[in-house]
């Protein structure tokens, strides 16, 4: 064991210093139609990690022309995820991956997770989940929030969070949760009634659930993640992952809505008419396959549809890796609307409806970029918008909402996550290494 220990770190100093390079600019791999070079096949794949150092005092990130930033509450632990309730409080799931459990894993196997492991503490990843949900406030309307308190504790990596009526459902990584809302209330204490037990074990490889009503409140979807990078622990253990659940709260039967999403994050509603929307995602992309590969990405989701993992990308385009091959299932792969560029990692995703910033964001999706590892120049570590027309998104250059999360050295000062509308108009961002909550305003 202390061998293998000490190749796995000895092995993860050598992969942060090596990989390939990109050979096509960031904006290639981004649009509808993207620029998909061919695989780069390594043995030891590309680690290119920006070491999580906060923010300096005095230090913000940097906001578009037209706009303003200014941090709305501090000290959190691990922001990732937030709601806006219907009274303006803001709620902030503070959480990170649940602690793993001692698995009987082949040597290499064992020093690739031992890898992985350090290469996301590097990174700002690998801080305890504070298991908790905070209310963060704003009393007098400047845009700091000046009650920040526990709302929900002892919960299990809570991510997801949606509330219908007075009704708040909560996703912990491996169970859907409900409880009793008061408006105006700074704090649950009664234990939640468990709606849905959701696909999770020991491995949990991507344990972030997410969560979002339908527009008339009789439904639930529920993102899940899939249980590795392209199946290379065998399908067995991705039954019911790497897909876009329904949940119908009357009768609580649940079913796969999509499937073939690797690791589906932030969910929207774009309004497609008078009545009538569709249902968006942003989706995490598989890795190891070179600088180039694979765009993250932005669709909508349809009913039925399988969008390629772990047997083809971007439509079908084959990933040779993902055994036994599935041609059937290769043959009907949906393309995805939007690529987003290589390992950008986006996980938060706002519709624009409502916002108040300048008419440049008066349609689309803000996307909350958390920033790439397996990606030589960094990729991500923004927050940017996608411009949409009559519920489409725009085959055009998307827009920097808010950068300079990157020092010049290419350490992270923070990493943005989930995004969210304030009743303001305003639109908030957590950042998980920063442990802020940022609020960018229009600038007057």
């Amino acid at each position: 064991m202390l061998l293998s220990l000490g190749v796995g770190l000895s092995l993860g100093l050598t992969l942060s210093a090596c990989g390939d390079l990109a050979t096509q600019p960031l904006s290639a791999g981004t649009g509808p139609q993207p620029t998909l070079p061919a695989p780069v096949s390594r043995l030891i794949p590309t680690v290119h990690i920006a070491p999580a150092i906060g923010w300096p005092k005095g230090l913000a990130p940097v906001a578009a022309p037209g706009l303003q930033v200014q941090a709305f509450a501090r000290g959190l632990e691990h922001p990732r995820n937030l709601l806006v309730l219907p009274n303006g409080d803001v709620l902030v799931a503070e959480s990170n991956a649940p602690a793993k459990a001692a698995l009987q894993e082949g040597l290499w196997a064992s020093i690739k997770s031992r890898v992985m492991g350090w290469v996301m503490k590097r990174a700002g990843a690998g801080v305890a989940s504070a298991d908790r949900i905070s209310l963060l406030r704003d009393s007098d309307g400047d845009g700091v929030a000046d009650v920040q308190v526990p709302f929900l504790e002892g919960l299990h990596s809570p991510y997801g969070m949606a509330l219908l009526g007075q009704d708040l459902y909560v996703a912990n990584t491996d169970a859907l949760l409900k409880f009793a809302y008061t408006t105006g209330s700074t704090r649950i204490s009664c234990a939640g009634l468990k709606v849905l037990d959701l696909p999770a074990g020991p491995i949990n490889h991507h344990w972030t659930k997410n969560i979002i009503a339908s527009p008339d409140g009789l439904r639930l979807y529920i993102t899940v993640g899939s249980n590795s990078n392209v199946a290379e622990r065998g399908l067995a253990v991705e039954q019911g992952r790497a897909a876009i659940w329904e949940l119908e709260l009357k009768t609580g039967v649940s079913r796969l809505f999509a499937t073939g999403l690797r690791n589906p994050n932030g969910m929207a509603w774009a309004s497609t008419g008078p009545g009538q929307s569709s249902l968006w995602t942003v989706v995490n992309e598989r890795d190891e396959l070179g600088s180039d590969l694979v765009p993250d990405y932005l669709t909508s989701v349809r009913d039925g549809a399988f969008y390629g993992w772990p047997f083809s990308y971007f439509g079908q385009h084959v990933d040779s890796r993902a055994q036994p091959q599935a041609p059937e299932l290769v043959a009907r792969a949906v393309a995805p609307d939007f690529a987003l560029g290589a390992h950008t990692a986006p996980l938060g995703l706002a519709a624009a409806q409502g916002n108040r910033l300048p008419a440049r964001y008066a349609e689309g999706m803000f996307i909350g970029q958390h920033g790439s590892w397996n990606r030589r120049p960094h990729s991500g570590y923004k927050v940017i918008f996608v411009p949409f027309a009559q519920g489409r998104a725009l085959d055009g250059p998307v827009q920097e909402v808010l950068s300079g999360f990157l020092s010049p050295e290419g350490e992270a000062h923070g990493r943005p996550a989930g995004v969210a509308l304030d009743r303001s108009g305003a639109l908030l961002v957590a950042d998980d290494v920063g442990n802020v909550v940022w609020r960018v305003s229009a600038l007057h």
